[in-house]
């Protein structure tokens, strides 16, 4: 695994769990993690169980007995290191989104083409697919209970950065992370609203705003945290956006809208979505992560109103292996579940998904609507998702 802080301490929580919670037809053993910081990254490797480190990426793709390479770092080196690791004949999951930019994206895409054609498989890590709430969301739709879909309403709203003094992270950089809320949490409720629905977005209405423009620069940062040194730090400029909110819609016919904000205040990690049908609604919320709502319209009237459903069963997706009716699970079985999956699929020689094609298309929407807020808002098409190959 390439990076150990947030996301790569989340991977490694489910890497250690997964073997221990499914059967799987094959086990995974934690051969080597990389960061750039060598005490950083020896500790790092020490507490999230890892059997060795390195503060060189290149050391896992020249090493024949590593299988996956598991990217955890910023979307500007992505690309690089997905591309060597799939040359050199490794599975690779990716953290979202999949690169800085539409063309890495697209060169990713085919790269992961043609490695499929030698056994290679890979995959995008948007976790949140993963949430049993959120699969039985789509059984529901794709069984035909919400009907025909009408609207789609989709927020993810955070509030770690409201504070003007907080530090220039690598988050807050486009050079580093490509885009702000957009392609940091905007990116997550495009590929779960597309997942649940199977509709694509084909067009978006967009704006974007940056509220603080400059930020005092960093002495140390980490992920979403961060120290500064005395109260008269340089600044720099903010280079992401971030807000956005656009309009969308969907190729079959639902119309969309979606909020993406580090600026909510008291809002900390809020993931809504609310899919509206002729014959239903149902609505998830990250905050009650194992509850679904659900209106039958098909109920006789004096019995309509929105049902709670507790998504704890054993027979529903991913609960088998958990624990009995009732007892709810967290963000963190996401990751497990994803790693489940992927297993799955590498050994038993299936494509796992989302696909680096299903997370191009993602990387497509997030240049609509870049594209339509930076024209004032004006009407921009969702390009067609060729390879770099095709093109």
């Amino acid at each position: 695994m390439v990076g150990y802080a947030f996301m790569g301490a989340a991977h490694s929580q489910a890497w250690r769990t997964v073997n221990r919670v499914y059967d799987l037809p094959a086990r995974a053993r934690m051969a080597l993690i990389c960061g750039r910081d060598t005490a950083k990254v020896a500790d790092a490797a020490d507490r999230l169980g890892w059997d060795a480190h390195t503060t060189d990426w290149r050391d896992l793709i020249n090493r024949d007995d590593i299988d996956v390479v598991d990217i955890c770092t910023p979307g500007d080196s992505h690309a690089e290191i997905a591309l060597a690791a799939l040359a050199a004949g490794k599975h690779v999951l990716c953290e979202k989104p999949l690169a800085n930019t539409v063309a890495e994206a697209r060169a990713m895409t085919a790269a992961a083409d043609a490695a499929r054609a030698t056994g290679v498989r890979s995959m995008c890590g948007f976790n949140y697919r993963r949430v049993p709430a959120v699969t039985m969301m789509r059984q529901m739709v794709a069984d035909g209970r919400l009907g025909v879909i009408r609207h789609v309403r989709a927020v993810y709203l955070q509030d770690w950065i409201v504070d003007p003094q907080f530090p220039l992270v690598w988050r807050l950089q486009k050079d580093r992370a490509g885009s702000g809320a957009l392609g940091d949490i905007g990116a997550h409720i495009i590929d779960l609203t597309q997942f649940v629905t199977g509709q694509r977005i084909s067009g978006v209405s967009a704006v974007t705003e940056t509220f603080v423009k400059e930020r005092p620069l960093s002495a140390e940062s980490s992920g979403l945290a961060a120290t500064v040194d005395g109260s008269a730090a340089p600044t720099g400029p903010v280079t992401v956006d971030d807000a956005a909110v656009f309009v969308a819609r969907l190729d079959g016919g639902a119309l969309a809208t979606y909020e993406a904000s580090r600026f909510a205040t008291g809002r900390k990690n809020a993931l809504r979505v609310e899919i509206n049908g002729s014959l239903g609604t149902v609505v998830f919320d990250l905050e009650r992560l194992n509850e679904l709502e659900f209106y039958d319209a098909t109920r006789p009237a004096v019995e309509q109103g929105f049902n709670r459903i507790l998504v704890t069963e054993g027979e529903h997706p991913y609960m088998s292996a958990w624990w009995p009716p009732g007892h709810i699970i967290g963000y963190e079985h996401s990751f497990t579940h994803e790693m489940r999956d992927f297993i799955e699929a590498v050994a038993s020689g299936v494509d796992p998904t989302p696909s680096f094609a299903d997370a191009l298309q993602v990387q497509l929407v997030l240049d609509a609507v870049t594209r339509s807020a930076e024209l004032g808002s004006s009407w921009a098409e969702v390009a067609p998702a060729l390879t770099a190959a095709a093109v």
